[in-house]
């Protein structure tokens, strides 16, 4: 989860801050307070155990199956995978069923940016945990079995009925396409009043604006040949350094904040042969769609422009020698993330502020490119928050989660869970 904080002027929402101090203070649920409190080492090894199934991009099976046990121990009704690997399992809500009655979904998603073979050095070194993906997102599936099990525990009854969800395909080329399913294929899709959704650790943020993204794959083909006898011939891997060269001298505006990053360059098979293709990947993010539009032009442009200074500087370097195919270049969309906004006075912003305000905890608004895209983009409430404690290195082999704290990031997502869902007194 990439992030950009946005300052967000305080407001005082007196009946909203009234419910949430009447329901932290109703004895079942501080009972559930107590109980999540002690439960600690039950959830980092939940924790600890996810974190030690690879689930890199569309490889998530595994965790899936881990997850849905889960559920099943927790004894959450339907508990079911979907056609994609999303996990469900629910509670009925106590009002008397009517047409149009809307869930409140609790999720988080479970896969990793780490492609399948990445060692996972999963550990605990006193109150922290240690190895790829222990915060992003271990974390967050960790507070979601947390919350479930204090309400089934404790047998806290609510109005509207919730959703907990472990969806796939978050991060990278997943590209959101397990919230996508659930909100435009699935059996859920007009079922969804508003969605909490947990990502990685802290209990600083609120992201409630979705930052939009478009990733792309740039491939450059020609003939290849050997580096002595075909000498001269034009080169995909310098057509790739040409555009990176012009492209990266774009310039980008601070206000709308926006930018650009070239992660991923491929291409030949060995140091004394041309290779035949090469490419790399791309990603743009801003808070305006015509900026991303204008830095997806300038890439093409400074595509376009590279493939001809190399087929002339082709031509310069060997003019007699033949070619029977030359140079041709595409760039592929491989990512598209919505952006999205809730209203300043959506009641899900007004839930978190007071139950911010009621346990004295800090927090920022960001916005940020999470699952909360997808029904931001469509005008539905959602917000992203983190499951507890404390991490840090994410995205990378050194990640970290500290356990301390954690208290404090599950009674934040209780309160706010329990206030939309609505606990009658």
């Amino acid at each position: 989860m990439a992030h950009t904080p946005r300052a967000e002027t305080s407001e005082s929402f007196p009946a909203v801050q009234q419910e949430i101090a009447r329901l932290a203070s109703l004895p079942e649920v501080r009972a559930t307070f107590a109980w999540l409190l002690s439960q600690e080492s039950r959830i980092s090894e939940w924790q600890l155990q996810l974190a030690q199934i690879p689930a890199p991009p569309f490889g998530e099976q595994a965790r899936s199956e881990w997850l849905l046990e889960r559920f099943m121990e927790l004894g959450l009704d339907d508990a079911h995978t979907d056609e994609v690997g999303n996990i469900f399992g629910r509670r009925r809500g106590s009002a008397p069923h009517k047409a149009g009655q809307k869930y409140v979904t609790l999720s988080a998603h479970i896969d990793t940016v780490f492609p399948a073979g990445t060692p996972l050095n999963i550990r605990r070194e006193g109150t922290r945990l240690y190895g790829p993906g222990i915060s992003d997102n271990s974390a967050g599936v960790a507070a979601l079995l947390a919350v479930a099990g204090a309400l089934q525990q404790n047998m806290i009854e609510h109005f509207a009925p919730i959703l907990f969800i472990g969806n796939v395909g978050e991060e990278g080329e997943g590209d959101l396409r397990g919230m996508r399913h659930i909100f435009a294929e699935s059996r859920w899709k007009e079922s969804i009043g508003c969605s909490l959704i947990l990502d990685g650790a802290g209990s600083d943020t609120i992201v409630a604006e979705a930052l939009g993204s478009r990733r792309f794959e740039v491939i450059v083909r020609g003939p290849g040949g050997h580096s002595w006898s075909d000498f001269g011939a034009p080169n995909p891997i310098a057509v790739l350094a040409r555009a990176i060269e012009s492209f990266r001298h774009t310039p980008v505006p601070s206000t709308p904040k926006t930018t650009f990053n070239i992660g991923v360059i491929r291409g030949g098979t060995s140091v004394n042969s041309i290779p035949e293709s090469a490419s790399m990947r791309i990603d743009i993010r801003s808070t305006s769609t015509a900026e991303i539009e204008r830095l997806e032009r300038a890439l093409r442009v400074a595509l376009d422009e590279a493939v001809e200074n190399e087929s002339e500087a082709s031509e310069a370097r060997a003019p007699t020698q033949r070619r029977s195919v030359g140079l041709s270049a595409e760039v592929v969309a491989i990512g598209d993330r919505p952006a999205g906004e809730l209203p300043a006075d959506a009641r899900m912003r007004q839930v978190i502020r007071a139950v911010d305000a009621h346990v004295g905890n800090v927090a920022q608004t960001q916005r940020a490119s999470t699952d909360a895209n997808i029904p931001l983009s469509m005008g539905r409430e959602a917000l992203a928050i983190g499951g507890g404690g404390s991490g840090g290195g994410a995205h990378t082999l050194h990640e970290w989660f500290e356990c301390t704290g954690r208290d404090l990031g599950l009674k934040r997502i209780l309160l706010t869970l329990l206030a939309l869902a609505g606990v009658g007194k």
